[in-house]
């Protein structure tokens, strides 16, 4: 039972990873073991870093002679929930991010990510750069594979809202510390729902 967090920044050390951190530091305060994911390690002996489609049903070819992807897919198939993370590039998400998220096609077939809590964060250059639309494009991605998103919002913080907005430097940006905050308590409690409804 883990959180996982994905990373979709070309940088492993940039704000996006920053935001992550801080979500995954909460979650853990709560009791919940969690996992970071970087895109740039799982795609980077990927031939063709861009999904062709070169089977339908999905045989996951480009899986195959790529362990870093195959385990980055295992890691993610196996999380009890997710954080998905990414800077804004033109009002959405990174190429990086996109293109690892197309080679998830088979997982989405064996319905892995059905029902699993789901949320996001962004980093933008600006105080309004695109971030709610990146988060949006990042519900977008996990509603497609069955997640249900939450948002950072909590009984006893407040109702919250999209995820988390930060501004780079995201260190700097003490609104989005609590938020990122108040999401990590989110995802943990409903892990730990989920897991004691399972029994």
């Amino acid at each position: 039972m883990y959180l996982l967090a994905i990373n979709g920044s070309p940088l492993k050390k940039g704000n996006t990873a920053w935001l992550l951190g801080r979500v995954l530091e909460a979650a853990e305060e709560e009791g919940v073991p969690t996992r970071l994911l970087h895109v740039m390690e799982a795609m980077k002996d990927q031939e063709r870093p861009f999904c062709t489609a070169c089977s339908s049903p999905c045989k996951e070819t480009c899986h195959q002679a790529s362990a870093p992807l195959r385990e980055a897919v295992d890691l993610l198939e196996g999380c009890a929930g997710l954080v998905l993370g990414s800077p804004v590039y033109f009002g959405t998400v990174s190429g990086q991010l996109k293109s690892f998220w197309d080679k998830t096609r088979a997982a989405r077939s064996r319905r892995s990510l059905v029902g699993k809590p789901g949320a996001a964060v962004s980093v933008g250059a600006a105080r309004f750069g695109g971030q709610e639309t990146t988060l949006r494009a990042l519900h977008d991605m996990m509603i497609i594979h069955g997640m249900r998103i939450v948002g950072d919002g909590t009984e006893g913080d407040d109702a919250g809202h999209h995820g988390v907005c930060a501004q780079r430097p995201a260190e700097g940006d003490s609104f989005a510390l609590e938020r990122a905050r108040i999401l990590g308590k989110r995802l943990a409690q409903e892990i730990k729902a989920d897991a004691a409804r399972q029994g």
